[in-house]
């Protein structure tokens, strides 16, 4: 193992005054958090290469506390991030779109956390014409809450209209803040994202200097639990990648809780791969329920959650946790539902209790993060990239090599016409 890079405090103070972003600053003007733009996060991983970022989405509070104590022993930079489905306006969680960058300052500043962290607002879905011009209003009040980093996720949307919905959004998110969209909705083995309409995107956002940080994929990988071995199709992940390598974007994985270690180690070396989200996972192991080594929930003969003796929650909630669900007809990964109603009374276990459940979410994240992403020692590349700047944003990495005048609106649409892809079915495929 190679020996640890340790951030000289001199380094960190300077990061911490020119590297947070200026919202961040206005919210906490006397934070010693190192809250940064999801920028810095990439350019770490690219630094380090072969290198993942974690993207923990904090559902509870002890997943926020257990993946940043992680991160810090891991002296690894990470993300945290909340969804519009679970800290949007119709949440199913306490933890929110405005609340989260709150509840990450507070953590770091008592545990001394130094490692930088981004605050991401992930899929933020705009499914139908309305969503977009309620994200103009909502969008820039996620910046004043403290988020560093956003996902315009308008997959769902025809080719030409998530292109449109990118370009219209756009100027509602500061050009310091990361910046990652999506082609194809995320639907398992159906409907997955093809080169042609993954190029078709990121050359309509690059002829009108648009650069996202990352772009995430239907690459065969499902939210919640996975029932199938289907998991990450990473030859048709690193073609995409390859593909797209001219525009200088990341890859944003998603849907890592049904993929072994293995295949995720392969994605971290084959693809350019450099922010995984990792969710369900981390909700089921701060429960303190029965999981593979990679956090996929075990299920017995009868496809029940096992509760695993004195981990997590005490016995007693997860038997009431258990009732509540089954009276609400909640199986599986629908138990996400369960966060909101219980964010309470899980506040409200002992001491005891309380920290064995982050302490399960930080062993995991920790092995994760050193053993699976390689993600070790990122914070002082993170923090190098900081210094190297001398500002809060690194600009892009990318340059405009498209030509506007051919991705004008009608262009576009006649273009899309052109463009092969299979959507797979319709449905509810929560994000």
């Amino acid at each position: 193992m190679s020996e640890k890079r340790v951030v000289h405090s001199s380094d960190f103070e300077i990061a911490l005054e020119v590297g947070r972003p200026p919202n961040v600053k206005k919210l906490f003007p006397n934070s010693k958090a190192l809250i940064v733009s999801g920028k810095f996060i990439d350019r770490a991983m690219l630094a380090k290469g072969n290198a993942i970022a974690m993207a923990a989405n904090g559902r509870n509070s002890f997943v926020i506390r257990g993946a940043l104590k992680a991160a810090q022993r891991a002296n690894a930079a990470v993300i945290i991030e909340i969804a519009k489905s679970e800290g949007g306006a119709n949440a199913y969680c306490a933890v929110n779109y405005w609340n989260i960058a709150r509840q990450v300052d507070a953590i770091c500043n008592e545990l001394g956390i130094t490692i930088p962290v981004a605050i991401h607002a992930d899929h933020y879905g705009i499914k139908k014409e309305q969503d977009i011009n309620d994200a103009k209003i909502e969008i820039p009040t996620l910046f004043e809450a403290g988020m560093t980093s956003i996902a315009i996720d308008a997959s769902h949307l025809p080719d030409d209209q998530n292109l449109m919905a990118n370009l219209e959004l756009s100027p509602y998110v500061p050009e310091w803040a990361g910046l990652e969209t999506e082609v194809g909705e995320i639907k398992g083995k159906s409907g997955l994202s093809t080169v042609e309409e993954a190029l078709f995107l990121i050359q309509g956002l690059n002829a009108h200097d648009i650069f996202p940080d990352w772009i995430a994929l239907n690459n065969g990988t499902t939210h919640g639990i996975e029932e199938s071995d289907q998991g990450i199709q990473i030859g048709l992940t690193a073609e995409i990648h390859e593909a797209l390598a001219n525009y200088k974007i990341s890859g944003a994985q998603h849907g890592t809780s049904g993929n072994s270690s293995d295949r995720l180690r392969e994605i971290a070396a084959k693809t350019r791969t450099t922010k995984a989200n990792v969710a369900t996972a981390l909700q089921m192991i701060s429960w303190g329920l029965e999981v593979n080594d990679y956090g996929n929930a075990i299920l017995d003969d009868e496809g029940n959650l096992i509760k695993v003796k004195e981990q997590g929650v005490t016995d007693k909630m997860w038997q009431e946790m258990v009732a509540y669900a089954e009276s609400k007809g909640l199986k599986g990964g629908n138990y996400k539902k369960l966060n909101l109603p219980f964010e309470n009374k899980l506040l409200g276990q002992t001491e005891t209790v309380r920290a064995r459940m982050v302490k399960r979410v930080e062993d995991f994240v920790y092995n994760m993060l050193v053993n699976v992403f390689n993600a070790e020692d990122t914070a002082f590349l993170a923090i190098n990239a900081i210094l190297e700047a001398g500002t809060y944003d690194p600009g892009a990495k990318a340059n405009r090599i498209e030509d506007p005048d051919e991705w004008t609106p009608e262009k576009i649409v006649k273009r899309d016409a052109s463009v092969t892809s299979d959507k797979g079915p319709e449905g509810d495929f929560d994000d």
